[in-house]
């Protein structure tokens, strides 16, 4: 499979077979959106909304008439199964900033799961319903989202193969708090790719966790 980091939340990811899902969808700031990313044009054959806010839920800008998910509970689109996992997007059951969905699915034999706009640590039985991860698309820029201290301990705790952050502070969003490179400080192995995109093969995960930091598509 194929990972390409449009921004923001939203990735675009590839099967060997052709099949694309589009994370988290951002309205552009060129259409009054709180993101300096361009505009999505991308095609898609899922794309997945973790929580209604417009920098992750403008879905209608994903082109090729996508299906879209949205909730808990299990869904099925383009050959893929995907689990909804409760959480929020605060540390008060959302009565600040409401609720947010975790996506958990495979790729490939790739296990994902995007964090969405997480707030919160997670308790031992949403970690067991998750399960075991490959690939943790982990909102790292804190400020409304989960603040870094708590990230890197639910990184520890989940253990994926890769992570990859997103949501996080630089010039094309400046109302997180911290960088991709205050998450990276202190990790025993990060790449640094230089590029939008990456290819991952189930067969050739690393054995500890790696963070991957990718450049914006858009």
């Amino acid at each position: 499979m194929k990972i390409k980091w449009l921004g923001h939340a939203s990735f675009l990811i590839t099967s060997n077979d052709g099949t694309t899902v589009i994370t988290d969808p951002y309205q552009s700031a060129a259409d009054g959106g709180m993101v300096g990313y361009e505009k999505i044009t991308q095609s898609a054959t899922v794309v997945t909304v973790s929580h209604e806010h417009g920098d992750h839920n403008s879905a209608s800008d994903v082109q090729g008439n996508p299906t879209v998910i949205r909730g808990l509970g299990a869904h099925e689109a383009g050959d893929i199964e995907f689990r909804g996992v409760e959480s929020y997007h605060d540390t008060n059951l959302g009565s600040q900033r409401g609720p947010n969905t975790l996506f958990c699915f495979s790729v490939d034999g790739i296990r994902i799961c995007h964090l969405g706009d997480l707030g919160h640590q997670l308790s031992q039985s949403t970690l067991d319903e998750i399960g075991e991860v490959d690939l943790l698309l982990a909102v790292a820029g804190g400020g409304p989202t989960i603040d870094l201290p708590d990230l890197n301990q639910l990184v520890e705790s989940m253990g994926p193969k890769i992570v990859i952050p997103m949501h996080f502070t630089n010039n094309n969003c400046t109302y997180t708090k911290y960088s991709a490179e205050d998450f990276a400080e202190g990790k025993d192995t990060v790449k640094r790719t230089g590029t939008s995109e990456v290819e991952l093969s189930s067969a050739e995960l690393p054995q500890n966790t790696e963070v991957v930091i990718l450049d914006h598509a858009l």
